[in-house]
């Protein structure tokens, strides 16, 4: 089904895209770490169109990779990620595909929400109906990791009809926490809100460091999922120099997603998702990477999967948590192999920039 036509998008600025606006400004008048400029230079060679999507509370930020008018594979990072994550996976797939990969709210260039508000990964469900609702798709292709993967899982349970193609990328299902520790799992979190919240309202800049102690903070925060020669990648949507000390940055995402409100739901419940996942659907399960839950639970996704959708396969690859972005080479032969088998061109489609 073809979109309407594109068209440049024009939103109301609210006080968060204001005051990212001023921050554009102000970075636009520094001088840029060469890491930064490398980064510049890979989109305008890879053809990147940075994209704005309006939501209620400001806009999502996202990068259109290939063609303008062939409806894109949307692409979901994982916790705490951007976009920039699949910045080197994507230029090795097919050069007629599409993708939209989008910094999810609080992420990257896209609006933090209102003071005050949580973070929920459900809430991502209903932003890829908007954003399908935006573009006028029928149907939405997902490509998705960590975090971008169990909102992935999620949306495809909840809407099997408006589903095509699902990759996953080094995660499955949404957690399964134990009863008895639930409670105080979410008392902790609720409270360490609160004060991500209030930091954020002081509007006061967070502690700075030179672009090479960012590297290390993320290569350490990751345990080493994440390589040092990659962490360009992602650093590239989450840092903002320093207005009070010249030649540093500051990580600019929003500290509540740290405290996000995960979804977690028993066993059964996560079961019966499964078995209403319906379209062809591939994981890519890196070797290197821990199983989050547990590999018995994983497991048994795997074959609640199998059983009910003759389309699912699980695929392991060498790597880390990280191993599109470090070692996209052992990713892309078996998603390109997932494509060509399952990929349908739907043309007429185009982004509104």
């Amino acid at each position: 089904m073809a979109s309407k036509q594109a068209r440049a998008v024009q939103i109301n600025p609210t006080a968060s895209q204001q005051d990212d606006e001023e921050s554009r400004r102000a970075i636009s008048n520094v001088e840029h770490h060469p890491l930064i400029r490398f980064i510049e230079l890979q989109d305008k060679q890879n053809g990147v169109t940075e994209v704005q999507i309006p939501v209620p509370y400001g806009s999502i930020a996202g990068k259109w990779f290939g063609p303008k008018n062939v409806r894109p594979i949307l692409c979901l990072h994982g916790w705490l990620d951007n976009s920039g994550t699949f910045d080197r996976l994507i230029p090795l797939l097919p050069p007629d595909v599409s993708f939209l990969a989008i910094d999810l709210p609080g992420h990257g260039y896209s609006s933090r929400i209102p003071d005050g508000m949580s973070y929920f990964q459900v809430d991502c469900i209903p932003l890829i109906l908007r954003i399908m609702r935006e573009y006028g798709w029928s149907k939405v292709s997902l490509m998705a990791h960590s975090m971008g993967a169990v909102i992935m899982f999620i949306f495809a349970a909840l809407f099997p009809d408006k589903v095509d193609l699902l990759i996953g990328l080094d995660a499955l299902k949404p957690l399964s926490f134990y009863p008895d520790r639930f409670p105080e799992r979410m008392h902790k979190q609720v409270l360490k809100f609160i004060q991500a919240d209030l930091r954020n309202q002081e509007k006061s800049e967070p502690p700075s460091y030179t672009y090479e102690e960012m590297m290390d903070r993320l290569y350490e925060g990751t345990a080493a999922s994440v390589s040092r020669e990659t962490c360009p990648y992602l650093l590239q949507r989450n840092i903002k120099p320093s207005r009070k000390f010249p030649g540093k940055y500051y990580f600019d995402r929003d500290n509540r997603m740290k405290y996000n409100v995960i979804s977690g739901w028993s066993d059964d419940v996560n079961a019966e998702l499964g078995k209403r996942i319906t379209a062809p659907f591939l994981t890519v399960k890196a070797t290197d990477s821990p199983y989050p839950g547990s590999k018995e639970g994983f497991d048994q996704m795997v074959d609640i999967l199998k059983k009910a959708n003759a389309k699912y396969e699980v695929v392991y690859v060498p790597g880390s948590h990280h191993v599109h972005l470090t070692e996209p080479e052992h990713v892309v032969p078996v998603v390109v192999d997932f494509l060509r088998r399952y990929w349908q061109k739907e043309v007429d489609v185009v982004s509104k920039l």
